[in-house]
C-alpha cells in the first residue's frame, strides 16, 4: 500500500496492518523482530488470499512501536504503552473506514495482546468490521529464542548475530510470570532472552512462517472473531 498512488486502491479492500515493536531481542536479533515478522506474515497472507477475494488486499504501512514495557530496562526499547497504542490503533480503524471494507491487524508482539483486545473490540462494537491476529505458533518458545531466532534467519538473515553463546532462561512463561510482571524480562533474564536459541536454522525459519501465514489465512478466510475481535480458526469448535 505504501508504494501505491490513490488511484490504484479500489473499492472497499482488506486491508491488513501489521504492528510489530521496537524492543531488545537479546544480543543477537534486531530490535525490529517483531515488526518484520509481522510485515512478512502480513505479505505472504495477502499474497495467498488475493486468488479467492472478492476484492483488493493490501498490506499498509507497519505500526512499528508497541507496548514494551517489560523491556524497559534495556536500551534501545521504545515502548508507547497500552493508552496510546490503543488511540493509534483505534484512530487507524477509523480512517481506514473511510475507505476500506474490513481491517485486519497482524500482530507480531505478545505484549500488544491486551491493547489489540481492547481496540479491536472497541471498533466493533463501533460497527467495524475490524479484527486482529497473531504471528504466534504451537509449541513456539517465549522472546528470542529457538522460534524468533529461526525465524529472523529466514527472513532477514544479515540481520542476524551470532547466537552460539547466547543463553535466557527456559523455563515455562508461566513458571517466570510473577516474576516478569513484577521486574520485568531483565529481572529473569539478563540477557533478555526468554528460551533458548541454540539449534536454530533458517529451515525451521520457513517452515514457522509457513505455519504462521497458514493460521492467519485460515481465520482471516473463516472471519470469525470473539468480543475481543480476536479471529478465530474455523476448524475450532464453536463456543
Amino acid at each position: 500500500m505504501a508504494g501505491a498512488a490513490w488511484t490504484d486502491v479500489r473499492a472497499a479492500p482488506l486491508v491488513l496492518v501489521p504492528v510489530g515493536s521496537c524492543e531488545q531481542h537479546g544480543p543477537h536479533l534486531p530490535l525490529s523482530t517483531d515488526t518484520v515478522i509481522a510485515e512478512a506474515v502480513a505479505a505472504r497472507a495477502a499474497d495467498a488470499l488475493r486468488p479467492d477475494a472478492r476484492g483488493q488486499v493490501l498490506v499498509a504501512p507497519p505500526i512499528a512501536f508497541g507496548a514494551s514495557g517489560e523491556h524497559a530496562d534495556f536500551p534501545g526499547t521504545v515502548s508507547i504503552g497500552h493508552e496510546a497504542l490503543t488511540s493509534v490503533l483505534v484512530e487507524t480503524v477509523r480512517s481506514l473506514a473511510l475507505w476500506a471494507g474490513r481491517v485486519v491487524f497482524v500482530n507480531g508482539h505478545g505484549g500488544n495482546v491486551p491493547t489489540l483486545d481492547a481496540a479491536a473490540g472497541r471498533m466493533r462494537i463501533e460497527g467495524h468490521d475490524a479484527g486482529w491476529v497473531g504471528c504466534g505458533v504451537p509449541g513456539g518458545d517465549a522472546h528470542a529464542g529457538f522460534t524468533e531466532t529461526s525465524v529472523m534467519l529466514h527472513l532477514a538473515p544479515d540481520l542476524v548475530r551470532p547466537f552460539d553463546a547466547v543463553t535466557g532462561d527456559t523455563r515455562p512463561l508461566a513458571a517466570i510470570m510473577p516474576e516478569l510482571v513484577a521486574g520485568g524480562v531483565r529481572a529473569v533474564s539478563p540477557s533478555g532472552v526468554l528460551g533458548d536459541p541454540a539449534g536454530a536454522s533458517a529451515e525451521r525459519g520457513r517452515e514457522i512462517v509457513a505455519a504462521m501465514v497458514a493460521s492467519v489465512v485460515r481465520r482471516i478466510g473463516g472471519g470469525r472473531a470473539d468480543e475481543r475481535g480476536r479471529l478465530l480458526d474455523p476448524a475450532a469448535p464453536r463456543p
